[in-house]
């Protein structure tokens, strides 16, 4: 089944306010955030917070997401045996760099008896996760990692690096395109890093446009000023649509049943395409269906 990840919104957990309006933002995700938004002191406070919020439901159809610390914080394993014992839909691990830390977090959560259905997405932050992205990628064969997906970390990967961040990207376009390919080669999906200056609705427009095009599903966001834009941005136009489901007719038709190309207003469509046409077709009907 398809699923509309376009807009996923960091929330801080230490901030009850926040939890209680993130019920009705227009976002596709909601993730519940114990890490960069929560000061070490909050720590405890915003565990029990995120807990009793889920416990509390209301998030209507939107997908709800725990943040943790990251595996060599003091934090961990208390984060993580909240969140497998809350029952979020996914819980989002900072600075996932190997095989072994993925083994790491399947096995913590099933010592913690999460339910099955709880996915975990990798934060890829660090250069030897950018490396290795097809070998974590892989290791969502084994079902004990639950790995759903990537979350491209553009601000952690530049601090360790020492590639500078400019507009446009351009340095960093080869590894996110490197990442991109290992989700796509295992089925998995990724998204794009959170652009910081949320004052500048230009540049955020651009980046998500960017983001869209090198083949992103979504965008995280630390703003809820940024989600209708971003929801915008990576839904299918109207335009798209109507073509996609024209190619699909065309292909419906019975003087086309055994073709692998056919002519369609002047151009040669391949099945491809018409596979290319479903996937956008789906993805419009799922987000229609949100309401968002």
């Amino acid at each position: 089944m398809i699923r509309p990840r376009r807009s996923p919104l960091f929330m801080p957990g230490s901030n009850a306010r926040a939890l209680e309006k993130a019920r009705n933002l227009p976002a596709d995700v909601i993730i519940l955030d114990l890490e960069d938004s929560v000061a070490p002191d909050a720590k405890g406070l915003a565990r029990d917070q995120i807990a009793q919020a889920i416990a509390a439901k209301g998030f209507g159809k939107r997908e709800v997401w725990v943040r943790t610390n990251s595996l060599d914080s003091a934090w961990w394993v208390d984060d993580s045996a909240m969140a497998g014992q809350a029952k979020p839909d996914g819980i989002l691990v900072p600075k996932v760099s190997s095989v072994e830390d993925l083994q790491a977090i399947g096995d913590r959560l099933a010592a913690v008896h999460a339910d099955p259905s709880i996915k975990v997405w990798a934060m890829i932050e660090t250069a030897r996760a950018v490396l290795d992205a097809d070998k974590l990628a892989g290791a969502s064969r084994d079902p004990r990692a639950r790995l759903a997906g990537f979350v491209f970390g553009p601000n952690d990967i530049a601090r360790e690096t020492r590639i500078l961040m400019r507009p446009g990207r351009a340095a960093m376009i080869p590894m996110m395109t490197h990442c991109i390919l290992a989700t796509r080669a295992y089925g998995l999906e990724i998204f794009d890093g959170p652009y910081s200056d949320f004052s500048n609705v230009d540049g955020f427009g651009q980046e998500c446009t960017q983001g869209r095009d090198l083949g992103f599903d979504g965008k995280t966001l630390i703003h809820p000023g940024q989600v209708e834009a971003c929801n915008a941005i990576f839904t299918p136009p109207d335009e798209e649509i109507a073509q996609a489901r024209k190619i699909i007719a065309a292909f419906e038709q019975p003087e086309n049943a055994a073709r692998g190309a056919i002519r369609l207003d002047g151009q040669m469509v391949e099945r491809l395409h018409a596979d290319m046409a479903r996937r956008t077709i789906a993805i419009a009907d799922a987000i229609a269906a949100m309401g968002n």
